[in-house]
């Protein structure tokens, strides 16, 4: 796998709708009566980074990073930390084919039900 890709040049729909939407925790978390600043996917987030910084074989801690800041930069600097975080990681992953963008737009639309139900 090569660590030098510009993940920044490949478009990912499903998370571009989630800056169109402005779909940020506190926005989020008042739509839905939640009183906890801390979204609820952040320990998910923070085990995913520590499970692929541990292992550095899917994607290398320093690649990881450098698509972060960039992607940070480049393409969701609208968005706030830790929402920021967490697009930029799936981005990469989805960018590196690590993950389908298809399944990945299947599953949040299987939580957003079940918030709505």
């Amino acid at each position: 796998m090569s660590t030098d890709q510009d993940v920044t040049t490949v478009p990912v729909r499903t998370l571009e709708r989630i800056v169109e939407r402005g779909q940020v925790w506190p926005r989020m978390a008042e739509q839905y009566g939640v009183a906890n600043p801390v979204p609820p996917w952040k320990s998910s987030l923070d085990g995913m980074c520590d499970a692929l910084d541990k292992e550095a074989t899917a994607l290398p801690l320093l690649s990881r990073r450098r698509d972060e800041d960039r992607l940070f930069q480049e393409v969701y600097g609208t968005l706030p930390f830790p929402e920021s975080q967490l697009v930029a990681l799936a981005h990469s992953l989805i960018a590196r084919k690590l993950i389908d963008e298809n399944a990945l737009a299947r599953r949040m639309e299987a939580v957003r039900a079940r918030l709505e139900a």
